[in-house]
């Protein structure tokens, strides 16, 4: 990934990258890279779906178990996240987030700007996305 002097976009997956398995969805450029709320639990199913689509873009999974996850700890994860690609020199200058909880808490505790997507196709909640 050659990154350096380009302004990076970060996305969330569900409700940004994922509106549903057979729902049309934002796409990522080759260089942005992807936090997702995602457990690394929901590994399998996440690589499969991005694959499917043809990201291959570099995602950070919340280390979080699946059952132990909120709105609020996957929201503090993706800041965390942001500051330490910040910190090693990513220019990531947004965030597109449709979670309204996360998208507040990613702006508290970040510089990036975060770009809220309005989305009811997708559940807030916690919920695994097979096929």
């Amino acid at each position: 990934m050659q990154t350096e002097g380009l302004n990076i976009a970060s996305f969330d997956i569900d409700g940004v990258l994922f509106n549903g398995w057979d729902m049309p969805a934002i796409k990522p450029n080759a260089n942005d890279v992807i936090i997702t709320g995602r457990s690394i639990e929901e590994y399998s199913e996440t690589i499969e779906f991005l694959q499917s689509r043809d990201i291959y873009n570099t995602v950070f999974f919340n280390p979080i178990p699946y059952d132990a996850k909120t709105r609020e700890s996957s929201g503090l994860h993706k800041a965390n996240t942001l500051n330490m690609l910040l910190k090693a020199g990513l220019n990531i200058v947004i965030h597109y987030e449709d979670d309204p909880i996360q998208t507040v808490i990613i702006q508290k505790n970040t510089p990036v700007t975060v770009i809220h997507v309005s989305n009811p196709l997708v559940e807030k909640e916690n919920k695994r996305n097979f096929k």
